[in-house]
C-alpha cells in the first residue's frame, strides 16, 4: 500500500515544532531518513529536531557532519522537549526499540505518527504511514519527495542514498526491484556520491572490527547439511578485540555468503544484558514471522529480536525452532 501524501502533509501542517526519531543502534536506513525527513520537513517551514535514544555510531556519524542528531539524555533533556506538538517515528513500529525517547513519548503523550516499511507493528497509538513493500525507508521519504512539493537537496541524497543501498545490500537483495534503482538514480541526478557513500560505510575499517570478525567467523557453526550457519557474539569480545558494539553491523551477512547456506542466526550479547538475535534467509523461510516468535519483526528476508535471556538459553531456544523450520521449509532437495 502506498503512503497518502496529502494525508501526511495535511497531519503535519497542524504542527509547528516536530521531533524525529528511530530505533536504538541506529542503521543507515534510521540515519539517512531523519537527516531526509528534516530536510523535507524544513522545506515546509518546519522547526525540527531529531532526537533518538542512543548516539550516533562512530562509523555512521560521516552521515551527520553537522551534529544535529541528538542523543535524548545526553545532548539533550526530556524539558528541553516540552515544546514539541508532534512526533515522527522513522523505520521502526515498536516500543522496544525506541529505547529511552519511547519511555518520554509515553510520559508526554505527545502525538505521533510512523513513516516505516517493516512488517510487523505495535499498538504505539499513532497514525501508521507504512509502505510494507518498499524497499528502506530512505526510498519512501525520496519518492514522497514530489508529492509533498520538496526538492531533493544536497544536504539530504547522500543520506537517502545510503539508507536505500545499505538496506539492498548494495541493490543485491530482491527488494531492490526496477523503481529502487529509479530512486537511487533521481538521488544520483540531485547530487548523491554513491562511491563517496560506499567508501565511507566500508572502507574505513579499524582493527578492532577486523579482530571482531575474526572472531565471529571462527565460531561460525553449520547445520542441516550447511542450510543453517549460526555464530556469536559474547560482550567480552569488544574489550578484547577493540571493536565497538555498532560493528556488528552486517557481520551476519558474512555467514550467509557461505555456499549453500539458506538461513543465518548471529546472537549478539548486550551490555547491558540478554541477547540481540538477527535473522537472515534466501530460502522460503520468513524472517519476520520467526522474529515474531521472539517478540521481534523485520522483512521476510532479514529482522530481528531481542531476549532478555542469557547467551546460552537464547541460543537454545531460538535454535530448535529456526532448527525444524529451515529442515521443514528449505529442504536439502532444494540444491
Amino acid at each position: 500500500m502506498s503512503i497518502d501524501w496529502q494525508r501526511f502533509k495535511d497531519v503535519v501542517s497542524q504542527a509547528r515544532n516536530i521531533v524525529l526519531t528511530s530505533h536504538i543502534r541506529p542503521d543507515c536506513d534510521a540515519l539517512g531518513s531523519e537527516l531526509g525527513m528534516a530536510g523535507l520537513l524544513r522545506q515546509l517551514g518546519k522547526s525540527v529536531r531529531i532526537v533518538n535514544g542512543q548516539s550516533t555510531p562512530p562509523n555512521l556519524q560521516f552521515l551527520d557532519p553537522e551534529r544535529k542528531i541528538l542523543a535524548i539524555d545526553v545532548d539533550l533533556t526530556r524539558e528541553e522537549l516540552a515544546d514539541c506538538d508532534l512526533v515522527i517515528i522513522l523505520d521502526t513500529s515498536a516500543w522496544i526499540q525506541l529505547g529511552a525517547v519511547g519511555d518520554w513519548i509515553k510520559e508526554s503523550g505527545v502525538k505521533r505518527i510512523v513513516v516505516d516499511h517493516h512488517q510487523g507493528e505495535d499498538d504505539l497509538d499513532a497514525e501508521l504511514f507504512k509502505e510494507r513493500s518498499a524497499e528502506a525507508t530512505g526510498a519512501i521519504l525520496t519518492r514522497g519527495a514530489v508529492p509533498l512539493g520538496c526538492k531533493l537537496t544536497a544536504d539530504i541524497v547522500n543520506p537517502l542514498y545510503a539508507a536505500i543501498a545499505t538496506d539492498t545490500g548494495w541493490f543485491r537483495f530482491p527488494s531492490a526491484k526496477a523503481e529502487c534503482y529509479r530512486t537511487a538514480a533521481a538521488l544520483i541526478e540531485a547530487g548523491a556520491d554513491p562511491s563517496w557513500v560506499y567508501s565511507q560505510i566500508h572502507e574505513q575499517e579499524t582493527v578492532g572490527r577486523i579482530r571482531l570478525r575474526g572472531v565471529v567467523l571462527g565460531r561460525v557453526q553449520t547445520e542441516l547439511a550447511g542450510r543453517l550457519v549460526h555464530t556469536w557474539i559474547k560482550y567480552d569480545d569488544f574489550a578484547q578485540t577493540g571493536a565497538l558494539p555498532s560493528d556488528t553491523e552486517d557481520l551476519i551477512n558474512l555467514a550467509l555468503s557461505i555456499r549453500g547456506t539458506e538461513f543465518a542466526v548471529i546472537f549478539v550479547e548486550q551490555k547491558s544484558g540478554g541477547v540481540k538475535v538477527s535473522l537472515r534467509s534466501r530460502c522460503a523461510l520468513n524472517c519476520n514471522e520467526i522474529a515474531g516468535q521472539f517478540g521481534g519483526g523485520g522483512h521476510k528476508a532479514a529482522a530481528g529480536a531481542f531476549q532478555d535471556k542469557s547467551l546460552a538459553d537464547v541460543q537454545a531456544t531460538v535454535l530448535e525452532y529456526v532448527r525444524a523450520q529451515v529442515d521443514g521449509l528449505c529442504p536439502a532437495a532444494s540444491h
